[in-house]
Formats: structure tokens, C-alpha cells, sequence
């Protein structure tokens, strides 16, 4: 359990797709958002997962981009009938789709000739929008307001990121220590954990509990824009731990 928050740039994740939660397919894209926008100074506060509906897309959109500064979508931009993601970020916005010219003469240029109807379903995009581009293979996603709309596939969603970066307002860039204590539960650790958090309220400390065949115990991150308070509190919390009778506490690399 984290505690602790802190004032920034704000983002959400909003995935898309049945795949996802009927469990045929595992995410891994909410990860490498949250650490591509951790780089940049934007902190990753909520994720949602909702299915190939309209109206839930729709209003999952809605309350998202309401409450933080971007929404990063994944998903739902292929060419078949269940990709809806464009059609409902368009709804949201109150806005038409448009077959973007740009879009067409790279998959003329890729597939030769005409392109056909399932492929020009990728080619639309809400008037207003602005494009992202795609640098692995196949067409680029988009933005528009403060969302931005991005592929499903990993590889694919990974490499429109790289133009996603420059487009952020970031904040001061966050960074983390790792205090390690083995062979205590977390009832051991919780007191001198929520005192620490406590004295330092722009820290964000979570408590990660870990358990295998070489033992037990919890990893301590300790997050916070402020280097010089980050190390205080690393120091102050080690030996909260000690005082606690933790014996075996150390800090460790992230």
C-alpha cells in the first residue's frame, strides 16, 4: 500500500479491448507507460479497462480527461468491425471522423493500389486530431485535446510513444530509492513506514511484500522530486526500520 502524494502533471491509461479482459491477452503496455511517462514528469495516477463498447468507452473517456492533464488509450484502431476507439473518442469530442488524406497515400504507397474498406477503417481519424506517428509498421495513431490514441500491439504502441514524449507538459522528474528488508512481515514494518510517510508528506512510500524459497520480506520504495529529501528519508527511514528491530534492512538498486 503507497502513501503519500504529490502535486504534478497528471496522466491515465485507458485500455481497450475484450481480449483484455477476458484474459486471452496480457497487458504489459499499462508498464511501459508508466515508466515512459515517470521519465518525463508525469505522474501515471489511475488505469481503467473496458471493454469494445461504445458507450462505456465513451464515458470512461469523458471522466478520465476531465480529471487529469492526458489520457493515453490503448487499442481498438485496427481495421475490424470491433475496433471502435477512434468512433468513440470522436463521440466524446463531439466531433466527426475523417478519412486523413496523409494516412491514405501511406497505405496506397504500402499496399499498392486501393486501399480496401477494412484498411481505410485505420485511415480515420477526429476532425481536429493531429497525427502520431507510427515508426514500426502500419498506420499512425492520433491525438487529440489532451488524449492520445494509441495501438494495442506492444511493439507497435511502444514506438508511437517516442512521439508522445515531446508533446507532454512534464513536471519535475520523479525518482526512486529501494530499501529491502528481509525476514519481516509488514506488521513489523508498518509503523515506522507510516511515521516516515507522515514526517514527509511530497514523498510517496509503498510498501511491495515479497515471498519465495529464499525467504520473505518487502521492498520499500520511496518515491519524490526532491533528491535531497529523497536521501533524508531513505536515511531516516533505515533507521526507523533498526530502531523497529528490523535487522535486516538495506538499501538496494532499483
Amino acid at each position: 500500500m503507497a502513501s503519500g502524494e504529490q502535486d504534478g502533471v497528471t496522466a491515465a491509461v485507458l485500455i481497450i479491448g475484450d481480449e483484455i479482459l477476458s484474459g486471452r491477452t496480457q497487458d504489459t503496455n499499462l508498464r511501459d507507460i508508466a515508466r515512459y511517462l515517470g521519465v518525463h514528469g508525469v505522474d501515471l495516477a489511475e488505469a481503467r479497462t473496458v471493454p469494445d463498447v461504445h458507450e462505456e468507452i465513451v464515458a470512461a473517456l469523458n471522466a478520465l480527461r476531465a480529471r487529469y492533464d492526458y489520457v493515453i488509450t490503448t487499442g481498438g484502431i485496427g481495421p475490424t468491425h470491433d475496433d471502435i476507439t477512434a468512433d468513440a473518442v470522436a463521440a466524446a469530442f463531439g466531433v466527426e471522423l475523417y478519412e486523413h488524406p496523409e494516412i491514405l497515400e501511406m497505405m496506397a504507397a504500402r499496399w499498392g493500389g486501393e486501399v480496401n474498406a477494412a484498411r481505410r477503417r485505420m485511415a480515420r481519424v477526429p476532425v481536429g486530431g493531429e497525427l502520431v506517428k507510427n515508426p514500426v509498421q502500419g498506420p499512425p495513431g492520433f491525438t487529440i485535446g489532451n488524449v492520445f490514441v494509441l495501438a494495442g500491439v506492444p511493439q507497435i504502441m511502444r514506438g508511437m510513444l517516442e512521439d508522445v514524449g515531446h508533446r507532454l507538459r512534464g513536471g519535475a522528474v520523479t525518482v526512486s530509492r529501494t530499501v529491502r528488508v528481509e525476514g519481516s512481515g509488514e506488521g513489523v514494518i508498518a509503523a515506522p513506514l507510516e511515521a516516515v510517510a507522515k514526517a514527509h508528506p511530497a514523498m510517496s512510500l509503498g510498501s511491495y511484500p515479497f515471498f519465495g524459497p529464499e525467504g520473505y520480506g518487502s521492498n520499500l520504495v520511496l518515491r519524490g522530486r526532491d533528491p535531497a529529501e529523497l536521501e533524508a528519508t531513505v536515511g531516516e527511514l533505515i533507521e526507523a526500520l533498526k530502531d523497529a528491530g528490523v535487522g535486516d534492512v538495506r538499501e538496494i538498486a532499483a
